[in-house]
Order: structure tokens, then sequence, then C-alpha cells
């Protein structure tokens, strides 16, 4: 059976689920991690609930098939059937490794009072900061294991660059695919990993065990 790992693995070659208006259910990669990827024409229900049951709730939506999956209907009936928390709809990008040292000085660090790395411990394993000045970069391993980023920019340095720079290092720091999930309400964030070079590959709705 194809995991969720296999879908993500494919996704960040830019091969992707056939654009065929159906949606592919797979199990949960963790405990931790249930949820909904929606792809071009294609989406991805990751959870270990009964498969009838996530088809005839998709089916009570009233929704087309391309839309029922990110209905709130259908995330709201997943939050009260699993009791799991659920904050936004996210953009999904994702970055190929870069070779060479980060574009800025960067030093680890091992906060874990910090904000951004305390946050990251909630969602992810295997986290690791690096502060420059007026930023944090952070990479961890979150859903089915895909290497996450996410960065923070002080306040009295933004609209400088630092947040596309911080981003930027996360590829110079990886190995592999790096992925980030950027609220598209956020949009100076966007812009700032779409100047990086992550290119969107769908969008994601996670659900998080209490």
């Amino acid at each position: 059976m194809e995991t969720l790992r296999d879908i993500l693995d494919a996704a960040a070659q830019g091969v992707f689920p056939p654009p065929d208006g159906r949606t592919t259910v797979v199990p949960q990669p963790s405990h931790r991690d249930a949820g909904v990827l929606a792809f071009t024409a294609h989406s991805v229900v990751f959870t270990d609930e009964d498969l009838q049951w996530v088809h005839e709730t998709l089916m009570a939506t009233g929704c087309d098939a391309l839309a029922a999956t990110m209905n709130a209907r259908f995330l709201a009936a997943f939050m009260e059937r699993t009791g799991r928390r659920h904050e936004t709809i996210d953009a999904l990008v994702v970055a190929a490794p870069l070779a060479g040292a980060p574009p800025l000085a960067l030093q680890e660090i091992e906060d874990p009072g910090h904000s951004r790395v305390a946050y990251a411990h909630g969602r992810r394993d295997d986290v690791r900061a690096w502060v420059a000045e007026g930023g944090v970069v952070v990479l961890g391993r979150g859903v089915a294991g895909r290497l996450e980023v996410s960065v923070e920019v002080d306040e009295g340095v933004r609209h400088r660059g630092l947040g596309r720079r911080l981003v930027t290092a996360a590829r110079h720091l990886a190995t592999e695919p790096v992925w980030a999930q950027v609220a598209p309400g956020n949009a100076r964030s966007l812009r700032a990993f779409q100047a990086a070079g992550y290119r969107p590959v769908g969008a994601e709705a996670l659900f998080i065990a209490r």
C-alpha cells in the first residue's frame, strides 16, 4: 500500500497523484498527525479512522468532490470524531537542498524556551535551531518524517529580506527536500518562501492529537 511518505516524496520531485477528482485515504504516519492534503484535483486523507466513514462524511458535505475534503463541514466532523484540534489550512511548499554555506551567519542554539523552538517541539521531532542577527530558523521532522522549516524575524528588522535569507539558509543546512506550511493569509511569509525557491505543491489541514 502506498504510504503518505511515498506521496510526499513523489511530490517533492514534482510527481503528483492523478488529477482525477478522487480522494485517496492512507493510514496516519504516526499517532500525532492526521489530516488532509489537497493537490490539483486530487486529495489525500491520512487517518486511521474507518474508510467508509471518511467517504460517507465527504459525500454528506454536499460539495463538489474537488472541494469536499477542505470543506468546513468535513473538517469539523473530523475534529468531532477524533477529538483532535485543527488551526488553519496551510499552503504546503517544498524546496530542494542547496550546496555550500548559508547566506548569513548562523549559530546553533539549544534553548527549548525560545518561543519558536518550543512551538516546533510540539509538532516535530529531532528539532534543531539556529539564530542569526534578528531572527531564528528551526528544522525538525514533522508529518511522515519530512524535514520542515519555520522561521521567526524580530519586529525591528522586518521588511529587509531577512525572512527570505533564513528560509534559504534552511536549504543549505539540509541534505533532503525542505518543507514548510504557510498560512495563505500571511502573504509576506509566502512571498519570502517563493523568493527563496520554494514551490507550492498543495494545501494541508493538519489535525493534531490533544
